[in-house]
């Protein structure tokens, strides 16, 4: 058995402020420090051989303050790839400004439907595109060979990724929420006669 685990940075500024983030590299708020070492604690009982990561502030100081919390190094990988979807032209509007101009549904949808793209944005489909090949290239190999893997991403980077090992359809993704500084394990296993990754169990740790 090889540990995957994937975890949401905390609350972010915009976060806070209810504001489309995306790309826009904005820090963590105290509440969000406080979250990441939370998830740091309880992360204590597992022992991570490799770390990937955004190259978003929020992500990677979210991520150093958990493996503070651990008390101890692993490698550490940044890609771009991991990072949050780009929203475009909402990037820095505020939530509840926009559902009011634009109508609360066409908000949802842009939010959380798979194939949609908010305007000059990515959709959740587009953010596919390029987390799985790396997740599959990279990530999947390490848990191939028995690593304990981390992962600190974003709420729809991570969406698409649960997505994909959990082979959830286009219909229900929209359901799917990453809390913030909630570890999400899941215990995989290799099958060699398949040569693929198998998802044994998951959990959220709260």
């Amino acid at each position: 058995m090889a540990i995957l685990c994937l975890l949401r940075h905390g609350e972010s500024l915009w976060n806070k402020e209810n504001r489309f983030t995306g790309w826009v590299d904005v820090p963590l708020t105290e509440k969000g420090r406080q979250e990441a070492i939370r998830a740091g604690f309880l992360l204590k009982d597992y022992k991570f051989d490799v770390a990937y990561t955004s190259v978003l502030q929020r992500a990677i100081e979210t991520l150093d303050l958990v493996l503070m919390v651990l008390g101890y190094k692993m490698p550490v990988i940044k890609d771009w790839r991991l990072n949050e979807r780009n929203y475009g032209d909402l990037q820095g509007l505020n939530k509840a400004e926009t559902a009011r101009k634009y109508g609360d549904e066409q908000v949802r949808i842009w939010r959380r439907s798979y194939r949609v793209k908010p305007p000059n944005g990515e959709s959740l489909e587009d953010t596919q595109k390029r987390t799985i090949p790396f997740f599959k290239n990279a990530i999947v190999m390490d848990l191939k060979y028995q690593k304990n893997v981390l992962v600190v991403a974003h709420g729809n980077s991570l969406r698409s990724i649960v997505m994909y090992i959990e082979n959830i359809s286009e219909d229900v993704i929209p359901k799917v929420e990453i809390p913030t500084g909630q570890p999400i394990i899941y215990e995989t296993e290799w099958d060699s006669n398949e040569d693929k990754l198998l998802i044994k169990s998951k959990k959220v740790l709260q």
